[in-house]
């Protein structure tokens, strides 16, 4: 997993953005409007976004439209899945233990 993910999207702004973009492609300017940033803040934002390489950037004319990249996102769930496994297993294992406990309680009484 890329660090450079996690740096990206631990900014509340840019977290924010990618929010924003899961609806589709937006305007910086629409961008900056709707997170409530000025345009050059918004713009410097969306710059890290795409060095990260979360966000790729279409220019139209004098408009720069933005949208997510889906690679990353599902690197980033792929990722998360393996603790989730892990985590699944685990409890899995509580649940074993906490039903040999009950059962073990009900045959002391």
């Amino acid at each position: 997993m890329d660090t450079k993910t996690f740096s990206a999207l631990a900014e509340q702004n840019r977290l924010r953005i990618v929010e924003l973009l899961r609806d589709g492609p937006l305007p910086v300017g629409e961008i900056a409007n709707r997170v409530g940033l000025r345009q050059p803040q918004a713009s410097k934002h969306l710059r890290v976004l795409l060095e990260a390489g979360l966000v790729e950037v279409k220019v139209e004319a004098n408009r720069r439209i933005y949208t997510l990249r889906q690679e990353p996102f599902q690197a980033l769930h792929e990722w998360l899945e393996t603790y989730n496994t892990i985590w699944n297993e685990r409890f899995n294992s509580l649940d074993r233990y906490l039903q040999e406990l009950q059962t073990k309680k009900q045959k002391d009484t």
